[in-house]
């Protein structure tokens, strides 16, 4: 199938594809915010620039997008146009995410990775829940790596 929108039209649609400030990524703000918990936003000082830092628990939570990250989960569909493109794309994004928690991992930080399905979608965890994990990461058992998504059952 071709694109349906000129060059123009989706260089327009594409530049304003952010990413900082997402929809994702302002509901665990104000969720974790909401709860007590303070953070620094996007320090260009630690690998991968993390979403969110959490200098007090020394732990970093990244909200990742599910398509452009390459998640395994029914948000994540590639484009019937450029499919080699975006392929290509995305797995660079996925293998620059794991050297990035690989090296926060190795200098003692704690990641948690909050997938889009887990705030989106049929699977999304509820908003409560969702925050309450998060706590519990920082606050609790000592894991080094833990990810959210909505692939999993919610109940």
């Amino acid at each position: 199938m071709t694109d349906v929108l000129t060059l123009e039209q989706r260089h327009l649609n594409m530049s304003r594809v952010r990413g900082r400030d997402t929809k994702p990524e302002m509901i665990i703000r104000r969720g974790l915010h909401a709860r007590g918990l303070r953070f620094r936003l996007h320090r260009r000082d630690l690998p991968g620039r993390p979403d969110l830092v959490f200098p007090r628990y020394r732990a970093v939570v990244f909200v990742h997008g599910c398509f452009w990250h390459g998640h395994d989960c029914k948000l994540n569909k590639t484009p019937d146009t450029r499919t080699g493109f975006w392929e290509a794309k995305r797995h660079g994004n996925a293998e620059r995410d794991q050297k990035a928690i690989s090296d926060l991992l190795r200098d003692g930080w704690r990641v948690l990775v909050v997938w889009e399905c887990a705030l989106r979608g049929s699977g999304k965890m509820p908003e409560n829940r969702l925050m309450d994990e998060c706590v519990d990461f920082f606050c609790g058992n000592g894991v080094n790596l833990s990810q959210l998504s909505g692939t999993s059952r919610w109940e």
